[in-house]
């Protein structure tokens, strides 16, 4: 794999609004990598498939989720990937099946290889993480999304 223009392995993170999902795998790998020291190595980000939290801050039962588990996380705005993100990222990582179409749509197939669920590193293929935002289930999205970057985190430091 040839990694981006920063030598840093850049993670670009992906969901519906970029205010559930997205930032809280954002954080949650930002933590994972501050505790191991090695923040020298990555480049890690999020956006979202669609527009229409643009602006918006983290949903705010996700951020109480982040905070019960000690996760910092600082002022954050929703914004839609750009071309320029997809472009420049290393890995970029779903959430689940709309944001593959999402992508597909958008930007055709030439992201493929890029393209990763995020269950897939710990093993469980494309298994979709539920959008906490219908569900209501913050813990469990929370669960999954920190089992998916302990993998991320284990494979790409390999």
């Amino acid at each position: 794999m040839t990694l981006a223009k920063s030598d840093k392995i850049k993670i670009l993170f992906l969901c519906t609004g970029n205010i559930c999902r997205s930032p809280m795998a954002e954080y949650i790998l930002k933590e994972m990598v501050r505790n191991k020291h090695v923040e020298d190595l990555y480049e890690v980000c999020s956006a979202a498939c669609s527009s229409e939290e643009e602006g918006n801050d983290i949903y705010p039962p996700a951020k109480r989720v982040l905070n019960k588990y000690k996760i910092p996380f600082g002022k954050h705005r929703a914004h839609k990937v750009s071309e320029v993100e997809m472009s420049e990222a290393d890995y970029i990582i779903i959430m689940d099946n709309w944001n593959y179409r999402s992508l597909n749509y958008r930007f055709g197939k030439r992201y493929d290889n890029k393209i990763r669920y995020l269950l897939s590193f710990s093993g469980e293929g494309s298994r979709e993480i539920s959008d906490p935002w219908y569900t209501g289930d913050f813990e469990t999205a929370f669960d999954e999304i920190s089992r998916g970057c302990e993998a991320l985190l284990e494979q790409t430091l390999s």
